[in-house]
């Protein structure tokens, strides 16, 4: 008897994977205590190695976190990291560098939430193969706070502009951006907080008819190369109205960088517990 399998739940659609997400951050020092040595994470040892910049390699996925004014993301960033008791140990340990800082960190619903410097949330959690897939070290998801009636017109816009897999809720959206990584925008009534200019980035198998719908509506914001573009506006495509704003930079697969192989460094090395051979993060 041949076994009936559901082959669409192993469709990404056409956003293909999230590759990073972009603050600004003022002090690169206070930057790397939280990022690389309290979250564990690694600077990227290639490129942008400047005080004017800093790439962050988490599996891969990366935070680009270039210097200048703080950048606040209207939601939080979800991170899988393993081993959350060595995870807590070396956010203990950064505490007292970053004191007078917004950081801050907490057991909370199953996951640790930890603060930067500058107020932006992080969630990481143990590595869930029912919920994160294979991933174990990596950046899962991006959550944004929406305004009130927005979810059903993002999902239209993701699924008719992007031809993205979106699941919905009567105030959730969850748009597939990547294998195990998702864009979350969740309803709120909070008071809405201006936008800054931070940044995601992803990457589509096919990128022009995306790039034709937006250009239309005089939606794109910037043309970078053959490769890549910038638009800020989540519109309804029903009615052109405005939902939210952030700033996607968009990539086609043929982009030089894409799948570019990432360093991950083994955050519990230490000079007095050292083990041969378990510099690098395998995961």
């Amino acid at each position: 008897m041949t076994q009936s399998l559901d082959r669409s739940s192993e469709d990404l659609g056409n956003i293909v994977g999230l590759e990073h997400v972009n603050l600004r951050v003022p002090d690169q020092q206070l930057a790397s205590l939280f990022y690389v040595v309290g979250l564990g994470l690694t600077r990227d040892p290639y490129l942008n190695v400047a005080d004017t910049n800093m790439w962050i390699n988490v599996g891969r996925s990366q935070f680009h976190l270039p210097r200048g004014d703080a950048m606040r993301l209207r939601g939080h960033t979800g991170l899988v990291i393993a081993d959350r008791e060595a995870l807590l140990g070396r956010l203990a340990a950064v505490q007292k560098p970053l004191e007078g800082t917004c950081f801050a960190f907490r057991e909370d619903d199953g996951a640790v939430e930890a603060i930067c410097p500058w107020g932006n949330r992080v969630r990481c959690y143990e590595p869930d193969p029912q919920r994160f897939g294979q991933m174990v070290l990596g950046l899962p998801y991006v959550e944004f706070d929406v305004p009130v009636s927005s979810v059903a017109g993002i999902a239209r816009f993701y699924r008719q502009v992007f031809q993205a897999r979106v699941e919905t809720t009567a105030a959730q959206a969850q748009v597939v951006v990547g294998k195990n990584q998702h864009l979350y925008f969740r309803e709120t009534d909070s008071p809405a907080t201006a936008y800054d200019g931070h940044h995601i980035q992803v990457y589509l198998a096919n990128i022009s008819a995306p790039h034709r719908w937006l250009e239309e509506r005089r939606l794109v914001t910037q043309e970078d190369s053959r490769y890549q573009f910038r638009f800020k506006d989540i519109v309804d495509p029903d009615d052109g109205r405005r939902l939210f704003t952030i700033e996607h930079e968009v990539r086609s697969m043929t982009h030089p960088m894409y799948a570019r192989p990432l360093v991950n460094r083994n955050p519990t090395q230490t000079t007095m517990a050292y083990q041969p051979g378990h510099d690098q993060w395998f995961g």
